[in-house]
């Protein structure tokens, strides 16, 4: 019963806002004008996780790859599509190809498979992606479902002086939907994390989205690229998308140097360190939606 209540009183909040959950079996809403939809899967089969290295032509990837796992906003009038999902990451991971970090030589043996293996880092296997999300479209000029043409395009993304309205975000607005998806995830042999996460929160006037590669090397390094997406629903206005990028990154004998403490357990969370993570890249850029 209470369940039933639960849903009849979303229900009327979604209504109050011009908005509708999916159909039944399909995670998220639609809202003037945008379908947004969440997936969260399981893990990759092993058969999948082969056919993925031979797809990346790489003997390595994560140990926890949700391949299924995706956010997808489509706003339906110009068919553009934002999405997020572990391949297309990977695919940025194997583009940029960073150095290996080095690893202190007392952890090193944790990376072996075999007792007496001599382990050699030529790849990075912090699985560090520059990635930003993906984006198609897909046009649809028949009705909702009937999808006429696809085509893979580069949109036009500006540079931009604008910033998300972070004050209109902390609002007390209702939050219609929310979700996350752990997109792939690495203990790194028990010497930290490597974790690709998506969030998506939709309100009654905007959504925002939070892509973020977090990166803890035990004792060695701390890198947090984030990627923030916004969207008003502004009805005086043309419809565009704000994009920030935001890359952090610091050392643990930097940051020590600096009187913060050099244990890693201090360090498992990103919300509370990000400030003492320098900034090494940000940029923001504006994507305007064709009418």
């Amino acid at each position: 019963m209470e369940n039933e209540i639960e849903e009849a009183e979303r229900k009327t909040t979604l209504k109050a806002a011009g908005a509708e959950s999916l159909p039944q079996g399909r995670n998220g809403v639609k809202i003037h004008g945008w379908e947004i939809e969440s997936k969260n899967r399981s893990i990759l089969s092993s058969l999948t996780y082969e056919q993925w290295g031979e797809k990346l032509k790489t003997s390595h990837l994560p140990e926890m790859v949700f391949g299924e796992s995706s956010l997808v906003l489509w706003h339906l009038q110009s068919g553009v599509k934002i999405f997020c999902n572990a391949f297309d990451a990977l695919v940025g991971w194997k583009k940029e190809a960073l150095p290996p970090v080095e690893v202190p030589a007392a952890a090193k043996w944790k990376f072996r498979s075999k007792l007496f293996q001599q382990v050699i880092f030529d790849y990075d296997y912090t699985f560090t992606t520059p990635y930003c999300g993906s984006e198609t479209v897909e046009k649809n000029t028949e009705g909702e479902g009937n999808i006429l043409d696809q085509e893979n395009c580069n949109l036009e993304w500006e540079d931009s002086e604008e910033k998300i309205d972070i004050v209109a975000l902390a609002s007390k607005e209702p939050i219609l939907f929310y979700d996350e998806a752990i997109l792939y995830e690495d203990e790194l042999a028990d010497n930290g994390v490597s974790l690709l996460t998506v969030k998506v929160r939709i309100m009654p006037s905007c959504w925002f989205l939070l892509l973020r590669f977090w990166l803890r090397v035990d004792g060695v390094l701390m890198r947090l690229r984030d990627t923030r997406m916004y969207c008003s629903f502004e009805k005086n206005a043309n419809p565009f998308i704000l994009r920030e990028s935001c890359w952090r990154e610091a050392t643990f004998q930097s940051l020590s140097a600096k009187g913060y403490p050099s244990d890693s357990a201090a360090y498992s969370d990103p919300n509370l360190i990000s400030h003492r993570l320098p900034v090494v890249m940000q940029k923001t850029q504006k994507l305007k939606l064709p009418g």
